[in-house]
């Protein structure tokens, strides 16, 4: 069974396999969650929307879900990536470029940050644009393999994947409320309503 899987059941069905810290020795080590867990707490405490997904169907299907819930469906998309234009091309998306004309932004993300649950991206995904400049609503395409411990193994993820050329624009994304939900420890950064459709393939 899946470690997402294991996450979603109910608490009564794991208590029998979790031990406690209270029932551990007072000496005895912490135990550490693993890292997939641990990202899918942090990212969903900073106020995410989280949907695992394990093949495409349910990815296109969840997708499909987001935008009716959201009435976005027949809106206009901010779509920048090539690769995604082609993945969800029987999606009916009705794709821009221009910021100001779409209702959410359609993008992929460079890693999953699994200790303080936040989105690395880059000028891949956002080219030159700063966070305040996109749209408000973000949904974002990701794996389970991109999930990585800290934003320095990010970092050195993408500086391995593109030796020829390092993109700029390197940033975290970690806020996920609206304004009136944001405390005072992500006073002054963006916060972005996020979707993230995760595809399981380990």
């Amino acid at each position: 069974m899946s470690l997402f899987r294991k996450i979603f059941r109910s608490k009564s069905e794991r208590s029998g396999e979790e031990l406690k810290s209270d029932d551990r020795g007072k000496y005895m080590p912490e135990i550490k969650l693993p890292i997939d867990e641990r990202f899918t707490i942090n990212f969903k405490a900073n106020g995410g929307k989280f949907l695992y997904c394990e093949n495409l169907n349910e990815v296109f299907f969840n997708l499909d879900h987001i935008l009716e819930e959201n009435n976005w469906k027949g809106k206009k998309t901010l779509l920048f990536d090539k690769n995604l234009k082609s993945k969800f091309k029987n999606s009916n998306l009705k794709e821009t470029n221009v910021i100001s004309e779409s209702s959410f932004f359609l993008t992929t993300c460079e890693n999953l940050i699994a200790n303080d649950g936040s989105l690395l991206i880059t000028s891949k995904q956002i080219f030159e644009k700063k966070l305040p400049e996109l749209p408000v609503n973000f949904i974002v395409f990701a794996t389970t393999s991109q999930i990585v411990e800290n934003i320095g193994e990010g970092l050195r993820g993408i500086k391995s994947k593109n030796r020829q050329k390092i993109p700029t624009n390197i940033t975290t994304i970690k806020h996920f409320k609206s304004d009136d939900e944001k405390d005072f420890l992500s006073y002054g950064s963006s916060a972005k309503n996020l979707y993230l459709l995760l595809l399981e393939d380990l």
